[in-house]
């Protein structure tokens, strides 16, 4: 699978931007660059683009869609199976076991349905399956335009029940910052849920959190997780 040089150049063009945000975001809020993660979503983009990521040197990436993530990753070959693969987007409870089969992080988990089917669908593949707490900033259960998620009374809850799982493995929370509000208040308080997850379950430190726009803020706030797309890849393909 060939990408052009072209293409090569300027994914390798961009990924040095986007690291250079990341680094210097780090260092203001005095951090250490390594400890945030650069998870390159390329939902819509082609396999040749993860094969050409990973020979950038890209470790993780990042899908939002069954089975298009399934075909990709199959695609990738030999370069994605190197890579680690983080389902980001919402999920439906009756894929959550295909989704299982190939996923190593899955960052939406928002119910305790969800919960379960994961964790069947990871025993019956045999496989351990890391799972993050999405959390609902926004705080409108009932609102149709509102970020997927578990309302902050429930994020505890629902680490014990993925933590109690024979299969999953707890690593931490997720949040998407509301449209059009302050993302330095919106990750604050994931911050402070982030706390009370991992004061309870030491070992789930991880805070995903952050995009091509926010993740300055994310960074400054404790992410240890970026999510980025636009910003490596360029604008998104056209969908037919």
């Amino acid at each position: 699978m060939e990408t052009s040089s072209a293409r090569h150049d300027e994914l390798e063009h961009n990924l040095a931007k986007v690291r250079r945000r990341i680094a210097d975001a780090a260092r203001a809020a005095g951090r250490t660059p390594e400890d945030v993660h650069l998870v390159v979503v390329t939902k819509t983009y082609p396999a040749s683009d993860v094969v050409a990521l990973a020979d950038l040197g890209v470790t993780d990436v990042g899908e939002n869609r069954h089975p298009e993530a399934a075909r990709k990753r199959e695609e990738s070959g030999a370069a994605g199976a190197a890579l680690t693969w983080h389902f980001v987007g919402g999920l439906q409870t009756n894929k959550a076991a295909a989704v299982a089969r190939y996923a190593d992080v899955v960052h939406s988990v928002d119910r305790p349905r969800l919960v379960d089917a994961l964790d069947r669908g990871a025993q019956a593949a045999g496989r351990r399956l890391g799972a993050l707490v999405q959390v609902n900033l926004e705080g409108h259960d009932d609102d149709p335009q509102g970020r997927a998620g578990a309302s902050a009374e429930e994020v505890l809850a629902l680490a014990d029940r993925i933590d109690a799982t024979d299969a999953l493995t707890l690593q931490g929370v997720m949040a998407v910052a509301p449209l059009g509000a302050d993302p330095d208040d919106a990750f604050a308080r994931l911050a402070e849920i982030a706390a009370q997850v991992a004061a309870a379950h030491p070992g789930a430190t991880a805070i995903s959190a952050g995009m091509s726009g926010d993740l300055e803020a994310a960074v400054r706030h404790g992410a240890t997780h970026v999510r980025i797309g636009r910003s490596v890849l360029g604008e998104r393909p056209l969908l037919g």
